[in-house]
C-alpha cells in the first residue's frame, strides 16, 4: 500500500509540471490521473492511477467538479446508471457505467488525459436531480448497515430527538 502512495507522488509531481489547456464544458467525459486516495475514496487504476469522470460544471479554464465513473455496475442511491458512446481514435464502443455520486470533488485541469465521450442531456439531467437529493435530502445508502453497538445508544438518542 505504501509502495503505491509513493508511486502517484512521483506521478503527482510530474502531473504538477505541466501545463495543460483543454476545452472541455459540463457533459464531458475524460480520463484523468485520479490518484491513489485513502479509506474509501475512488482511486484511479494502472501506473498512471487512471479513471474515467464526468465533467459537472466548468468552474473556470483551470479547475472544474467532476464525478467519478465505474464499470462496476452497482444499484442504490449513490450512483447514477447510465450509457454513453466511447470514441477512440479507429472504434466506438457503447460503454455502461455508474457515476458514483457520493464521490463529486473538484479537479484541476492537470489532471485531465483525454476525452472519451459525452453523456446524454436526458441523462445528466436526472443525474443532477438524483445528487440534489443525496446533497440536499435525507438520503441514506440504499443497502443495510450493520451499527456498531458502541453507537447504537446515540444513534437511537438522536433518532428520538428527530421524531418528537
Amino acid at each position: 500500500m505504501i509502495e503505491s502512495f509513493d508511486q502517484w507522488n512521483e506521478v503527482k509531481k510530474e502531473t504538477s509540471k505541466e501545463e495543460v489547456l483543454f476545452g472541455f464544458k459540463q457533459r464531458d467525459i475524460f480520463y484523468i490521473k485520479m490518484g491513489k486516495n485513502l479509506g474509501y475514496e475512488q482511486n484511479g487504476k494502472g501506473g498512471k492511477f487512471v479513471r474515467p469522470i464526468i465533467v459537472l460544471k466548468k468552474l473556470n479554464n483551470k479547475m472544474f467538479v467532476g464525478i467519478p465513473l465505474s464499470t462496476q455496475i452497482k444499484q442504490g442511491n449513490f450512483f447514477y446508471y447510465f450509457e454513453f458512446m466511447k470514441k477512440s481514435k479507429h472504434s466506438e464502443q457503447l460503454m455502461q457505467n455508474n457515476a458514483i455520486l457520493v464521490q463529486i470533488r473538484t479537479f484541476s485541469t492537470k489532471r485531465l488525459l483525454n476525452k472519451i465521450g459525452t453523456m446524454k442531456q436526458d441523462d445528466f439531467v436526472q443525474m443532477k436531480d438524483k445528487l440534489k437529493k443525496i446533497l440536499f435530502e435525507d438520503v441514506t445508502p440504499s443497502k443495510r448497515r450493520v451499527v456498531p453497538k458502541d453507537n447504537c445508544e446515540e444513534i437511537i438518542a438522536q433518532s428520538n430527538e428527530k421524531s418528537k
